[in-house]
């Protein structure tokens, strides 16, 4: 599919099916998944069917994978992918901020040719505008009356002038507790309970760092694509470049390498 085209899918289906019910969700809207902050409502599912559709009707021949689609058959994220398209789909990144009233979420899709993430899309419904880029392309912010500014990452600054993101949540007990105390390092940490917007601001230049230790496709992978045409440096906690497959292993985002290697040696003990 192409990704203008994907683009308005994302925006369609925010302002049909996820815009309407901002604010308006009443207790039934909302259910738990694994967690009591791990949560649904009817705006994902309703948003990621229309997405689906939309993919679909253009392209059969595609598969789609998308976070709710997983939650019903988790056999779904286990498809092969090395000798088709796939596009995988975060229909409400930021589901506890939407379901909360809070005005930061957004919309993701990446797509995955033969094993590789060839262009990622994250779309703010606020905003009304999206984030976008492809491979060897360089990394650019659109908006709906076709205007482009290409986005840069932040330049390198020492550790102390960092600021940045990190989900500590899913580290180990003790590596999470070891994290926490040498964030006090750097200028800023913060946490958004977004990645969407994480990354909208690391690709506008507005972070130096960004942790993660969960790697679910939808989440990452889009993101991770568009900071890296922005001109950051990222690779998981081991070194090893971040590919479709990983759903573990961390990721560290920097301004370049050496920026990479000080924030694994002074910040990400783990």
């Amino acid at each position: 599919m192409n990704i203008e085209r994907l683009a308005q899918v994302l925006r369609e289906a925010a302002q049909q099916e996820i815009m309407p019910r901002f604010r308006r969700l009443d207790e039934g809207m909302i259910r738990t998944k694994s967690s009591a902050t791990d949560l649904v409502t009817e705006a994902d599912e309703a948003a990621e069917r229309a997405i689906t559709k939309a993919i679909l009707a253009h392209n059969p021949d595609h598969l789609v994978i998308g976070e709710e689609a997983v939650a019903a058959d988790p056999a779904l994220l286990d498809s092969p992918i090395d000798d088709r398209i796939a596009i995988f789909i975060d229909p409400v990144d930021g589901t506890y901020n939407f379901a909360s009233g809070l005005p930061l979420f957004a919309v993701m899709a990446a797509v995955v040719q033969n094993g590789q993430t060839v262009a990622g899309i994250i779309y703010d419904p606020l905003g009304d505008d999206w984030i976008m880029a492809e491979k060897g392309t360089g990394a650019w912010q659109v908006f709906p009356d076709g205007r482009m500014t290409r986005l840069s990452f932040a330049s390198p600054v020492p550790v102390s002038g960092m600021t940045g993101a990190a989900s500590t949540s899913f580290l180990p007990g003790e590596a999470r507790r070891t994290v926490m105390a040498n964030l006090s390092k750097v200028a800023v940490a913060a946490n958004y309970r977004c990645a969407g917007h994480e990354y909208r601001l690391a690709a506008g230049g507005n972070m130096h760092f960004q942790m993660y230790s969960k790697l679910m496709p939808w989440d990452h992978l889009a993101g991770a694509l568009i900071v890296a045409e922005a001109g950051a440096y990222l690779a998981r906690f081991d070194g090893s470049a971040y590919r479709p497959e990983h759903r573990d292993g961390g990721l560290i985002i920097a301004p370049d390498e050496a920026g990479w290697e000080a924030l694994r040696r002074e910040i990400f003990t783990i």
